[in-house]
């Protein structure tokens, strides 16, 4: 496995672990009508933390899993800052490893 993969995948690893110390990991997926919203971050139809968990860290660990083209920029910490702005919950923790996410794809 090329670095890259090998690094992303460990990055992705921590952040379910983040997900899920924030209580944020949730059991049941969301329907298929959820998940197939045309919205960037399905944010019509799924929570921020369950866009990270249902969407992008399955598409994200089918493409280390296979080797495939990863993208060469993400900028997904910008969103969560922004979930989390206000909210009582704090999310520095996530925000720092999706910052190492976007980072680590940006540095190939």
């Amino acid at each position: 496995m090329k670095s890259i993969y090998s690094d992303i995948a460990t990055l992705l690893l921590e952040l379910e672990a983040e997900l899920r110390a924030l209580d944020l990991w949730e059991d049941t997926p969301p329907s298929a009508e959820a998940l197939a919203s045309t919205q960037p971050f399905c944010v019509d139809t799924l929570t921020f933390p369950q866009w990270l968990q249902f969407v992008f860290l399955t598409r994200m660990s089918h493409l280390v899993e296979f080797e495939q083209p990863l993208p060469q920029q993400c900028g997904i910490a910008p969103m969560a800052e922004e979930h989390f702005r206000g909210s009582s919950q704090t999310g520095a923790a996530l925000v720092a490893k999706l910052t190492e996410i976007d980072e680590r794809l940006v540095r190939g």
